[in-house]
Formats: structure tokens, C-alpha cells, sequence
């Protein structure tokens, strides 16, 4: 690639990521959520949701910032205690789907855009393949949250999976 070609690219690049909103994410202490884990898994997850939420500034217009107070988080599937004394977290289609509860304002130029309360569940949540090569502890959650941003923040239709 030519050095021409290389800086265009590196600006482009530069000027989307900055062209994007903001998100800001807070928890209720984790041990009031009703499951997000125990120990260093507890910490591993609410990190994980919390980066999950701050990656969708990206698609949030320049100078929009939504706010995002999560009230309660219900993982998929239920912890089982091992013999070592570990735990696993075992999925099997249930009543253990993934549940969260938001509380959020999106806000551009500090004038309020929307706002709500949600409830947001995913009854279904084996039944839909997660995307190729999805490993995150919170997958399931993270694409509940993906349908919920497009159809509630964004306004789009939202995808049926």
C-alpha cells in the first residue's frame, strides 16, 4: 500500500472513530444483581457487560451520549457447584434465559432525546446461533443488548434473533 493510500486510510479511520457518541455505563453494587456470577467471575461479567455497552458509542451519532444505569442482570443458565468446588455455569434453555433491567437517557447537545425503563429477556436465547466465534462469558446478554440499542436507542427494527 502506498504511503498516499496508507495516511488516507489512517485518517479515515481516525476521524469514524471519532465521529461517534458516548456511553456511559453503571452498575448497582453486583452483589444486589440477582446472578452475575460469584467471586472473580462476578467481576469478569459486570466488565464485560459494562465494555459491551461502551463499544456501541460507535454507532451512536457524533455528539449523542447515552446513559445506562443497570438495574438488575439474570445471566443465561443457572450455576451448579463442582466437586473441586468451582462452579458452572450450565444452559439449558429454560426458565434460566437472560434477563436485564436498564434504566437509560440519551442525550445530544445536553437536551434529552429518549428515555426509558426496559425490561429486556431472551426466552429464546438457544435457539439462535451466537455470531461465528463469539467466546465472551456474556454472549447471550451481549446480543440481547444489541437487539434492545437498534430497536430503543437507535429506532431500527430489530432483529427477530
Amino acid at each position: 500500500m502506498n504511503r498516499t493510500l496508507l495516511a488516507f486510510v489512517i485518517t479515515l479511520a481516525s476521524t469514524a472513530a471519532l465521529a461517534a457518541g458516548q456511553v456511559e455505563v453503571s452498575f448497582k453494587p453486583a452483589d444486589q444483581l440477582s446472578d452475575v456470577g460469584r467471586g472473580l467471575d462476578r467481576e469478569r461479567n459486570v466488565k464485560a457487560l459494562a465494555d459491551h455497552f461502551k463499544s456501541l458509542a460507535a454507532r451512536l451519532p457524533d455528539g449523542q451520549r447515552l446513559a445506562v444505569e443497570v438495574l438488575d442482570v439474570d445471566m443465561a443458565g443457572e450455576l451448579r457447584p463442582m466437586r473441586r468446588g468451582d462452579e458452572l455455569r450450565v444452559m439449558k434453555g429454560g426458565a434460566d434465559w437472560p434477563k436485564l433491567e436498564l434504566k437509560w437517557s440519551l442525550t445530544a447537545g445536553g437536551q434529552a432525546v429518549k428515555s426509558g425503563q426496559d425490561r429486556l429477556a431472551d426466552m429464546n436465547y438457544l435457539s439462535h446461533t451466537l455470531r461465528g466465534g463469539e467466546t465472551s462469558p456474556v454472549a447471550y446478554e451481549a446480543r440481547m443488548i444489541d437487539r434492545w440499542f437498534e430497536a430503543s436507542v437507535l429506532g431500527a427494527k430489530a432483529d427477530p434473533r
